[in-house]
């Protein structure tokens, strides 16, 4: 009689399991982060986690790091502008964080926030990340010639509209949302410190 053999056991490391917390934050939220959970889902024992974790908050505390990471590296390579082409980036900015394509990681933003209203440490991640979004957008607005306050002002307006329309279930209310899309743009961007400035260029 062969003897069959065994199948390797999977080694994972401690990113793989906070990647794979990361996507049960965004199905399930805070609530469905449990070891066990994680454990079937990698099929692996929970011997293994605790192999590269103290304990449930010690992953936790992971998730919020490498969310926080994750997110100032894509804000300020989306707010990154060549000279003179700053009005373009605000644009951008606009169009890449409301396009339906960043469905996911607005899961996971909203999960991570929602998160951050019962958890003192979730949310002073959430609070710093919030404000490099704020600041790099306000160095966009700066940059085109907008005064502080307005500026300020116009950045909030950006990230309101973005996180705004991410929950809204909108597409009966327009027969264009191109358009729509396009004229709140337009709104948010276009100031008229901006529009003069440009003008004068």
């Amino acid at each position: 009689m062969e003897n069959n053999p065994k199948k390797p056991r999977v080694q994972l490391d401690r990113e793989s399991w906070v990647t794979a917390a990361v996507e049960v934050l965004a199905e399930e939220g805070i609530a469905g982060l449990r070891v066990e959970v994680l454990a079937k889902r990698l099929k692996v024992t929970k011997g293994s986690f605790y192999w590269h974790f103290q304990d449930r908050r010690d992953l936790l505390l992971a998730i919020l790091h490498h969310w926080k990471e994750g997110r100032i590296r894509d804000i300020i390579k989306q707010t990154r502008a060549q000279p003179g082409k700053e009005l373009a980036q605000i644009y951008h900015v606009i169009d890449v964080y409301s396009a339906s394509r960043s469905r996911r990681g607005m899961m996971i933003e909203l999960a991570v926030r929602d998160w951050a209203r019962r958890d003192a440490e979730a949310a002073a991640i959430v609070a710093e990340v919030d404000d490099v979004r704020l600041r790099c957008a306000r160095d966009l607005f700066l940059a085109c010639g907008v005064p502080m306050e307005e500026a300020s002002s116009r950045c909030m307006l950006l990230y309101a509209y973005v996180f705004g329309v991410s929950l809204m279930i909108y597409e009966k209310f327009d027969s264009d949302v191109l358009r729509l899309k396009r004229d709140i743009a337009d709104l948010i961007a276009r100031s008229q410190s901006s529009a003069e400035a440009s003008g004068a260029a």
